[in-house]
């Protein structure tokens, strides 16, 4: 252990005794992740996307047609979905691969 007043605390992934803060930065940077749309945009919290085919939604009866907007996404934590808000349609996900960012 080193001698000066940082906390030091065990990794179990590594096996490793390291700083408070290395493990708390490794751990953030392990839990971000970057979606990207259907042609590599990086997409963001409150972008606005567009469909780049027709989805049909299940359990709402309806269809999505190409080129329409959704606005303002939230991205969900995982790299290849974001959740949205759409007129008539709750708890909305889509797949990052079926939109483009405007």
């Amino acid at each position: 252990m080193s001698t000066d007043n940082e906390e030091y605390v065990y990794d179990e992934a590594t096996g490793e005794w390291v700083s408070a803060g290395a493990l708390a930065a490794r751990q953030a940077a392990a839990s971000s992740v970057e979606v990207r749309d259907s042609v590599g945009n990086l997409l963001a919290d409150g972008d606005s996307v567009t469909l780049v085919k027709d989805l049909k939604v299940k359990g709402a009866g309806t269809t999505l047609k190409r080129g329409t907007v959704i606005k303002s996404i939230r991205l969900t934590g995982d790299e290849q979905e974001i959740d949205c808000k759409y007129e008539g349609i709750k708890g909305l996900v889509l797949r990052a691969e079926f939109v483009k960012k405007n």
